[in-house]
């Protein structure tokens, strides 16, 4: 459960981190930001509606939802530590990934509903910290 813990929590702080990175770098100066800005509306518009439908109503009430779902859950209690991996991971992938490409889109194209989706990612992440108890709590039987 240890190492499942670890692993969770390393692919946790990389994604967070390489956001905020990512946010440093623009800020900064040391990439242009709006790169792409007035080059493509149309390729821009189905970007941010691509991440808008994948962001706001599937993967994040998805990622948030998935651990009491009756074949997960029961998953989870019979094989703890390699399904909580597996599910784990999944979970916080569904949130991480695109947390960090609307950061990324962000600053390429300065659209605000990108940095908004992002935010709203970030908002998410400690209902899903891989947390020594919430680990214990997610493999328990209810």
């Amino acid at each position: 459960m240890k190492e499942t813990r670890i692993l969770l929590n390393i692919v946790f702080w990389t994604m967070v981190v390489t956001a905020l990175t990512a946010v440093v770098v623009f800020e900064t100066g040391l990439l242009p930001m709006g790169y792409y800005a007035g080059t493509s509306s149309e390729g821009e518009f189905v970007l941010e509606v691509m991440m808008e439908l994948a962001t706001l109503p599937l993967l994040i009430p998805l990622a948030l939802k998935l651990f009491s779902l009756k074949r997960v859950k029961a998953d989870l209690v019979s094989r703890k530590s390699a399904a909580l991996r597996k599910w784990g991971l999944l979970r916080l992938l569904m949130l991480l990934v695109p947390m960090v490409v609307n950061t990324l889109l962000y600053y390429m194209y300065v659209n605000t509903t990108f940095g908004y989706m992002a935010i709203i990612g970030l908002i998410t992440l400690p209902f899903v910290y891989p947390g020594k108890s919430r680990c214990a709590a997610e493999v328990e039987e209810s």
